[in-house]
């Protein structure tokens, strides 16, 4: 078997477009069956662990939440035998005390997306995951520890909206997700979170606060003009964070993100078609045998 590429990936949100720091660089241009990922996948190493980079919206900023290839930037990093994936994103508040500038790492999601396709698996092959707990908790507790070294304010858990976009919420909708409970409100953790488990990739989101959405009385509804204001606030803090969380993450995890499809396939294996066998043989083949 290939040796990984990289065993863990960094998909970088608005403002982050490269990836600091890493040595031995080289760029991965991949096609999977569906499609090209968003850009090329930057490799290299990052004190020793090997890293992918990939920017979701693309460099130049391209591609709005709605047209980004989830799919393939899943699939690629999953040829890469990436492991784990740290998402960065920025994220509008639905909490008095989730300010501006401030971290928050979601254990908990609602999807309101609509328009984009969120699994790899149809054609003949039935798979359903388990998502009671949409993010990894160890790569959690590892973005935790760092902001505690580096003094930056961070909320651990929390339920993140996940809107269609590309417009904003009205205030209708924004007061709607606070009577629900939702404490952030973001356009890019689905379909990539469910698509990472039905991959069995270990995933979590570094979710910085941009704005207060449109709810709050005290506060301008959020332009784009205030969200790359205080994004890019925050891109050095975003680059130091991961350099700082790589080393946190353990060698060996001991969740299931990595076993989510063991007792998952409904399909027969001498029911699914060779070409979907195939097409997906990087995240089904284990248990193909």
């Amino acid at each position: 078997m290939e040796s990984p590429k990289a065993d863990i990936a960094i998909i970088g949100g608005s403002g982050l477009y490269e990836m600091e720091g890493l040595e031995s660089i080289e760029y991965a241009s991949i096609d999977t069956p569906f499609g090209n990922p968003s850009d090329d996948i930057v490799l290299g190493s990052l004190n020793g662990v090997k890293i992918a980079f990939l920017p979701r919206h693309g460099r130049g900023h391209r591609l709005n939440p709605t047209n980004i290839p989830v799919r393939a930037n899943i699939y690629a990093l999953k040829t890469l035998g990436v492991r784990r994936i740290i998402s960065v994103s920025a994220v509008g508040s639905l909490k008095e005390d989730l300010a501006p500038l401030d971290l928050v790492i979601p254990d908990q999601i609602i999807d309101r997306t609509r328009l984009r396709t969120n699994t790899f698996f149809e054609e003949g092959l039935v798979v359903h995951v388990s998502f009671a707990e949409p993010f990894c908790a160890n790569i959690g507790k590892a973005i935790e520890q760092a902001a505690s070294e580096l003094e930056i304010t961070a909320h651990m858990n929390g339920t993140m909206v996940v809107m269609e976009g590309p417009a904003f919420s009205t205030k209708a909708e924004s007061f709607m997700y606070r009577s629900w409970g939702a404490d952030i409100i973001g356009m890019t953790a689905l379909p990539e979170a469910k698509l990472a488990r039905e991959a069995e990739i270990c995933y979590s989101t570094m979710a910085w606060v941009t704005d207060y959405d449109c709810w709050h009385a005290d506060n301008e509804s959020v332009t784009v003009d205030m969200v790359i204001q205080n994004l890019m606030k925050n891109v050095e803090n975003s680059k130091e964070m991961i350099r700082r969380v790589v080393p946190l993450l353990p060698e060996v995890s001991d969740c299931l993100c990595s076993t989510a499809l063991k007792d998952a396939i409904i399909t027969r294996s001498d029911q699914i078609p060779s070409n979907i066998k195939s097409k997906l043989d990087p995240i089904i083949g284990k248990y193909m045998n």
